[in-house]
Formats: C-alpha cells, sequence, structure tokens
C-alpha cells in the first residue's frame, strides 16, 4: 500500500501537501492538487484513519449499535442510517450487542478505541443508569434511536399509540378474546390492553399473555385459550418473527385465518407479504426516523455546547392485510 511519502517522492511535492491535499484542504494549487490526488488514485491510496484519530482529525466514522442485526427491522434501519450519514461523507461501524449488557459494554468499548465521530445507538436497557452513565464518559455525540431514554437526544415511535391502534383495530374487525404474544412489560402491550378496555370493558378477562418462544409451549397456550374462548380470537404479536412463528402454529393447529384467529405483527419487514395469508403488521417510519437522528447527530457534533436533550416520538401507521381482515384483499 503507498503512502503519503512516496506519493510525495512520486509527484515531487512535500509530505505536508500531500496530507494538507487528501485531507481536502481547497488551499492548495489546483495543479499540483490534481496531480496528487491522480497519483493517489493510481496507486489506491488508503488513509490511516486510526493515525488520523489519535492526531485530533475527525475519522468521518460514526459507530452504530443495535441489538439484534438478524432482524430484518434492524437491517432497514440501518440502511437508512448508512444512506443519511453517507450524503455527507460518512461511514459505519456497525455493532450487535445481541441484547447482551456485557457484550454491549465491549462494543461501546471498541467505539471508544476507534474515535469515532459520533454514535447511534439502539440500547438493551435504555433504563440502565450504568449504561447512561458509560455512554456519556465516552464523550461522543450520541443519539439513542427506537427507544425513549430519559435525559438523552432519541427517536423512537410511541409504542403505546402503536400498541393501541392494533387492539382497535382488532375490535373494529370484530374479534372478542385476545392474545398478546410477548412480553406485558412491553409498551406496547399496555398501549393494546388499554385500548381494549377502553373500548370493550372485560376485555382483559379474555386476554392470554404468552411469553414464551418455545414452540411447545406456545402451542399448549394458544390451543388452551382457543378451547376457553369460543368467537374470534384477536392475536397481537410483539415482532413479526414471532408473529411468523405464531402464524405456523395456527396453520399447524387448522385454524382457520381470520374467521377464527386474526393476527397482527409488529415492524411490517419485508416477509409480511410473501407470508399465507399476507400479515397484518405496524409500521414504523424507518426512513424518517433514522434521517432525523443522523441530522441531530450532526448537530450535536457541530454543537458540543448545545446540552438540551431532544425527546422526539413518532407515529407508526398499522397496515392491515390478510392475516387479520376480511376486507383486505386476497
Amino acid at each position: 500500500m503507498i503512502t503519503m511519502t512516496e506519493i510525495a517522492k512520486l509527484t515531487g511535492v512535500s509530505q505536508p501537501t500531500v496530507s494538507r491535499v487528501l485531507s481536502g484542504n481547497q488551499a492548495v494549487n489546483p495543479d499540483i492538487r490534481e496531480r496528487v490526488l491522480a497519483c493517489a488514485r493510481e496507486h489506491d491510496f488508503q488513509p490511516n484513519i486510526m493515525a488520523r484519530s489519535l492526531a485530533g482529525s475527525k475519522t468521518r466514522l460514526i459507530g452504530v449499535i443495535l441489538t439484534d442485526i438478524s432482524n430484518a427491522f434492524f437491517a432497514d434501519l440501518v440502511k437508512h442510517i448508512e444512506q443519511e450519514a453517507g450524503k455527507e461523507g460518512y461511514s459505519l461501524i456497525l455493532f450487535n450487542s445481541n441484547y447482551d449488557p456485557g457484550h454491549e459494554r465491549e462494543c461501546l468499548d471498541v467505539v471508544r478505541r476507534y474515535r469515532v465521530d459520533g454514535l447511534v445507538a439502539v440500547p438493551v436497557d435504555e433504563r440502565s443508569r450504568q449504561w447512561k452513565e458509560t455512554v456519556r464518559h465516552l464523550d461522543i455525540p450520541t443519539v439513542i434511536i427506537t427507544r425513549q431514554a430519559a435525559g438523552m437526544d432519541c427517536f423512537y415511535v410511541d409504542h403505546v399509540e402503536a400498541g393501541a391502534q392494533v387492539g382497535i383495530h382488532l375490535l373494529e374487525e370484530g374479534y372478542d378474546n385476545f392474545i398478546f404474544f410477548g412480553d406485558p412489560a412491553d409498551v406496547k402491550y399496555q398501549g393494546f390492553a388499554r385500548a381494549l378496555a377502553e373500548k370493550n370493558p372485560g376485555s382483559r378477562e379474555r386476554m392470554t399473555v404468552i411469553v414464551s418462544k418455545d414452540f411447545k409451549v406456545i402451542e399448549t397456550a394458544l390451543s388452551a385459550h382457543l378451547e376457553r374462548w369460543g368467537g374470534r380470537t384477536g392475536i397481537f404479536a410483539y415482532n413479526d418473527r414471532r408473529a411468523a412463528q405464531m402464524l405456523g402454529i395456527l396453520r399447524r393447529q387448522g385454524v382457520d385465518i381470520p374467521e377464527r384467529a386474526g393476527l397482527v405483527g409488529f415492524d411490517n419487514t419485508y416477509i409480511c407479504g410473501y407470508l399465507w395469508p399476507a400479515l397484518s403488521s405496524v409500521s414504523q417510519p424507518n426512513e424518517e426516523m433514522a434521517a432525523a437522528a443522523v441530522r441531530k447527530l450532526f448537530y450535536k457534533m457541530e454543537h458540543p455546547e448545545d446540552m438540551e436533550a431532544e425527546d422526539h416520538p413518532m407515529l407508526a401507521k398499522l397496515v392491515p392485510r390478510r392475516s387479520s381482515s376480511r376486507e383486505t384483499p386476497r
């Protein structure tokens, strides 16, 4: 790999001049600048990012920490983050915490060592005081995405309102007993249950919560619920992967969809249209959310003195499909 010293020898200019050209300094004679750039292109010059960061220059790198990159929702989100960052000439370093706080701390340590210019993070536990202190000690501009973290810049969907949309939808479609597939501590569940209780008193007594991801446990709980309650069962799964799992179990048990049971997922990932029946799901404004978060990060990078945190909830939109709606085209 060619170095700046070698480029200087080949072009007949000083090494500091080469450094100024390659760092984007425009105060260099145009002929010299073009000669240096042409030589760098010809020999595929690659700047030493770590050396630049140690010297105090910008790395033009943004760290992104996600909780589960295998989830199509996060893959789509990081695509939009990368597109927005690329508009300003920034690249990403991507980390996957896998919902593990210990591994998340390791990711943050690498972020610190790489001296990235900014950080976009989906925390494992946004309420953790230890996590917030660790991020603050990084002394790197940071924006939280998809989660509401008190006292920090964050861009997220109002999950309470989104859960309420699902509850109202299932009631309007004629479902009279319900299953939530997920953790009842999830604020999506809180919005879902609250909307059902407000619109249909007594609905909580006709609600089953299934927390386990184990196939046999889910199958047993689903059978018990369907046996106990007649009528139509409306099911809300906390994300599309779990919804796809539930759909498979319903099909396996021979449950008519949506006549006997209707199903709604969350995130509106690409799989929704490929399943049969097509899966109703709540769509998050990924592109808008990513753009707003990156723009805020750039602002923080340029205005480190501005300590005011921005709490920015966004609205989701339920997309009804055949899995929950009789009127939706097949």
